[in-house]
């Protein structure tokens, strides 16, 4: 997961679930946390504790995220967000939990008296994982048109620069989908499996060279040996666990956009 793409999942993240995004500049982001989000990822439970008893006002915290130290300026202060941080996994199990699923219309520029027809997409974000004895991730996001079946990858990037809404404007329509959500799911899930199994995958092979190994040593100790006691399978089916190699996807979260212009 590149350091923009995780620039952009949080512009959607904090949009989605109702914060104030007050500074969006080259390599940060400084955001004005809801009382829902702050008591969620804050870690302050004392004192929503204390304010509930005593019915004091609320003050949720305005954080800064660092998503590229090279590019934010200077004095900047705030916490650095890569892939693997704990605060992005947080984010992550908080977007299942709260927002699975959005619902955001694009702003379009419009002429007066023009009515806008508003189309349509399925975002799913997904992290595809490699795993054997080693272990890689990949953030992918795709957005399918649920009126023509039209698929694209990186669908976050593309609506970067879209204005959006989680109300409806004024004077837009939306078009009703011919694709429902769910067939839409499984077509993404398709696209992925046929591309899983057409690439190559030297990861694997190299997993399943060492796997072969290791469990030509183990066999070469327990050489001689005509029964062989629990340890051997115990041992032979740790072998597998840890080197036989799969790929495993997890939906982060997606939703509905309706949009009038055509990511690109």
């Amino acid at each position: 997961m590149l350091q923009q793409e995780i620039h952009q999942y949080l512009e959607q993240f904090f949009m989605a679930t109702g914060c104030t995004i007050e500074e969006n500049g080259q390599g940060f982001l400084t955001v004005q946390l809801t009382v829902e989000m702050d008591k969620e990822l804050m870690n302050r439970p004392f004192y929503w504790t204390y304010l509930e008893k005593t019915g004091g006002i609320p003050n949720p915290m305005k954080v800064t995220f660092i998503t590229d130290q090279e590019k934010a300026p200077p004095d900047i202060k705030g916490e650095f967000i890569h892939f693997g941080a704990p605060r992005l996994h947080q984010l992550f199990e908080t977007a299942r939990k709260f927002a699975a699923y959005i619902r955001l219309y694009e702003k379009p520029v419009m002429k007066p008296g023009q009515n806008v027809p508003l189309h349509p997409w399925l975002n799913v974000n997904m992290k595809i994982s490699f795993r054997s004895d080693r272990k890689k991730d990949v953030f992918r996001s795709f957005g399918l048109n649920l009126i023509n079946g039209n698929l694209i990858e990186s669908f976050e990037e593309k609506i970067n620069r879209i204005i959006l809404s989680p109300k409806i404007p004024d004077y837009c329509f939306t078009i009703s989908p011919i694709i429902m959500p769910v067939s839409g799911i499984k077509r993404i899930e398709s696209h992925l499996t046929n591309e899983v199994h057409s690439k190559d995958h030297p990861w694997a092979d190299a997993a399943v060279r060492r796997w072969e190994e290791d469990s030509q040593l183990l066999d070469h100790f327990y050489e001689g040996v005509d029964v062989k006691p629990e340890t051997y399978f115990i041992e032979k089916k740790a072998l597998e666990d840890q080197y036989n190699p799969s790929v495993h996807v997890d939906i982060l979260n997606g939703g509905i956009f309706y949009l009038n212009s055509i990511p690109a």
